[in-house]
């Protein structure tokens, strides 16, 4: 019988039915209430019996009428049927990494970069966190419910793992969560749109449990903690995440569209999100001196409490999240936030061997070869070595007994040689002077402790800078991952970096894996790459010590490459964010004539070489204005007005600032349009921003 069959079939008069869908609502609220009390606050009022009791009745119900059911119900968390792959999830905002500290030194170096940028007589005050050791994930909500949940990714784009998510009795379907058994919520205004972000974790008990019930079974176990949390978030089958006692805190408020005003302290935010019914961290602290922090965060990591979870530092972050959009960010950081990061724990093993690997850039790193050791739940066999002056300075040896160690998310590491344990067989290292991948010269450029294979298209950079170059934080080349780039340059289709847009489908056919579909769809994408904006071009180039955001700023000076690769170090000097390092780099580069020569490849292949001429960018309606977009409007997408605002020369933001000219207001705008007020910043509703474009001449 079909559910539809089953809803036709039912005997009760509307009265009857109104009276169950009552007390479904009743059994929701009360289980989501001791869910609270238990998961959250860790203190259950009622036994277990009574709490399976009122589950297997809401269960029966939900079963018995279907049109009663509700995705954001508390029986939604047992799992759902599994899913072939992942979508992807653009994050409304990125989710970006944070800069390290490991000692006092480092974290007032941070605090003296933050004085010179903070206004003068602002009064700053700090929030401490626990860094916790888990997976990254982003929580949205519609009308306070429960919609997507994705993980981190590569901090633009994300793995849509909703239904896992929906298992982790700790996330609220529904907010604000009950606080009394019979519904009652707190007075609490809840947002129209809210976007939060946390970890997904798992606690050391719960872990230990788990792999000696696996031991038992003869199944799978886990190596650490946070592998298995990550590992559970990403199952396929959300059932197999329903039976893993993976947990969750949340510490930022990313998105909340739609409250009376926007938060501007980071410690509310906070507080406004525990009263929702998220899981807070209690050992969050509030300072409101930096040397205050500073104490904290040094006897906190020579006195850790003793947690039921691993963590692998802490986080501090300025409390004023108004300041949060001027300071912005350095690459792929914040400047309001640093991570201060513990010592992780050591063990001691053999170097066995000193080889080198090449990067992108065609840095030499020396990469100590290890007999295998557990640092930290995790079998190590490699660790950096840093560079030729680290290995000098410490007297590392081949054959040396050395001190491992391994810091959550940082690569492990050799601290330190033995020398007690020394026999009179270890060796001393020395950098090669010749490429170990492609035999070309190794030299070390004056002032610095690197040293670079001087051949830009070595099959060892050349394999990284294609993965970089196609990456969606350069030219974004859908298909053209590592896999694909080491395919290519072994079975020797690809000599240098322009060597990509000249493939030929006969010889992609050629390749194992690869048939006409996938080829059809490679071309395709290096096509569309042709168009992308300059700044990409400059990204994708792999320049030292160039990212995204110099790349974008050299776009916006420079307007081509040819003007670019004249530049001067005096004219790089001269742009605001341009270092000496970063000039003489760029310099250098244009310099290569193999560089000339690939990009001169590039040209003839077609790829975009310069930004639209100035005249032509002014021409355009929108040119020179900034926009923020909140609500949501009727005749187009967020990403669709953006592209449209784009295409007609605008620029779209994510923050209101003084520099916004315009901020268009769709139905249920959130928390920025009382920013704009604050600030004074002219508003528009969707019909007057049309307006505005057909005055300035575009066309809708």
């Amino acid at each position: 019988m079909t559910e539809q069959e089953r809803v036709q079939n039912t005997s009760e008069t509307p009265e009857d039915l109104e009276a169950i869908r009552k007390r479904i609502e009743a059994l929701r609220r009360a289980i989501e209430y001791h869910n609270y009390l238990y998961y959250v606050l860790n203190q259950p009022e009622i036994p277990d019996s009574v709490y399976d009791a009122m589950f297997r009745e809401l269960l029966e119900l939900e079963e018995k009428y279907p049109q009663f059911r509700s995705p954001d119900s508390p029986t939604q968390r047992v799992g759902g049927r599994p899913q072939e792959e992942f979508p992807r999830v653009r994050h409304p905002v990125p989710m970006l990494s944070l800069a390290n500290a490991f000692n006092e030194d480092e974290l007032r170096a941070w605090y003296d970069r933050l004085l010179k940028l903070v206004p003068p007589g602002v009064k700053l005050a700090f929030v401490v966190e626990p860094k916790i050791d888990g997976l990254t994930v982003v929580l949205h909500y519609r009308d306070g419910v429960f919609v997507q949940g994705a993980t981190r990714g590569d901090g633009y784009e994300g793995e849509d793992v909703t239904p896992n998510l929906r298992t982790v009795k700790q996330l609220p379907l529904r907010i604000p969560v009950p606080r009394a058994e019979d519904g009652r919520l707190p007075d609490v205004p809840v947002p129209s749109y809210l976007v939060v972000r946390g970890e997904a974790y798992v606690r050391r008990a719960d872990f230990e449990a788990f792999n000696e019930e696996q031991r038992r079974k003869g199944g799978r176990t886990f190596a650490n903690p946070r592998n298995f949390a990550a590992g559970s978030v990403r199952q396929l089958d959300p059932f197999v995440t329903a039976q893993r006692p993976v947990r969750l805190w949340v510490y930022h408020l990313v998105l909340a569209e739609g409250l009376p005003q926007p938060f501007t302290s980071h410690w509310e935010a906070l507080h406004y999100l525990k009263e929702l019914g998220f899981p807070v961290n209690p050992l969050n602290r509030r300072f409101d001196s930096f040397d205050e922090v500073v104490q904290y965060c040094l006897s906190f990591a020579q006195n850790p409490p003793d947690l039921e979870y691993d963590i692998d530092g802490l986080v501090i972050k300025l409390d004023n999240m108004d300041l949060w959009d001027t300071l912005g960010f350095v690459g792929k950081d914040p400047r309001w936030a640093i991570a201060f990061k513990f010592g992780g724990e050591e063990a001691v093993t053999r170097l066995l061997d000193i080889i080198v690997q090449v990067g992108r850039t065609g840095v030499l790193t020396p990469v100590a070869v290890l007999e295998p050791v557990r640092v930290s739940g995790v079998v190590v066999s490699r660790a950096t070595l840093h560079n030729e002056d680290y290995i000098r300075e410490k007297d590392i040896r081949i054959g040396d007994y050395v001190v491992v160690q391994r810091a959550g998310e940082v690569i492990p590491q050799v601290l330190r040689p033995l020398p007690e344990l020394r026999t009179g067989d270890e060796k001393i290292w020395h950098m090669p002077k010749h490429c170990p991948v492609c035999g070309a010269e190794v030299i070390r450029p004056p002032g610095e402790v690197a040293y670079y294979c001087t051949n830009s298209s070595c099959p060892a950079q050349l394999v990284r800078s294609i993965q970089w170059y196609a990456s969606r934080a350069a030219m974004d080349i859908e298909g053209l991952g590592i896999k694909v780039a080491e395919q290519l340059v072994e079975e020797g289709l690809v000599k240098d970096l322009a060597d990509i847009y000249y493939l030929k489908p006969e010889d992609l056919l050629k390749l194992e894996g690869w048939k006409e579909k996938r080829v059809q769809n490679l071309l395709n994408a290096l096509e569309e790459s042709k168009t992308r904006p300059l700044w990409r071009l400059i990204t994708g180039l792999g320049i030292k010590f160039v990212g995204q955001v110099t790349a974008q700023v050299l776009a916006s000076h420079f307007r081509s490459i040819d003007a670019l690769a004249q530049a001067t170090e005096e004219d790089l000097l001269q742009i605001e964010g341009i270092g000496p390092k970063i000039a003489q780099s760029i310099v250098t580069w244009f310099r290569q004539e193999q560089n000339r020569k690939v990009l001169e490849k590039l040209r003839r292949a077609g790829v975009r070489m310069a930004e639209e001429p100035e005249e032509e960018a002014e021409a355009k309606p929108l040119s020179g204005l900034t926009f923020v977009i909140t609500g949501a409007l009727s005749s187009m997408s967020r990403e669709e007005a953006k592209t449209f605002i784009e295409s007609l020369g605008g620029r779209v933001t994510n923050s209101v600032s003084r520099k916004t000219d315009y901020l268009i207001v769709g139905e249920n705008p959130g928390s920025k349009l009382q920013r704009a007020q604050a600030l004074g910043v002219p508003t528009l509703t969707e019909e007057e921003f049309f307006q505005l474009v057909r005055e300035q001449g575009g066309k809708i």
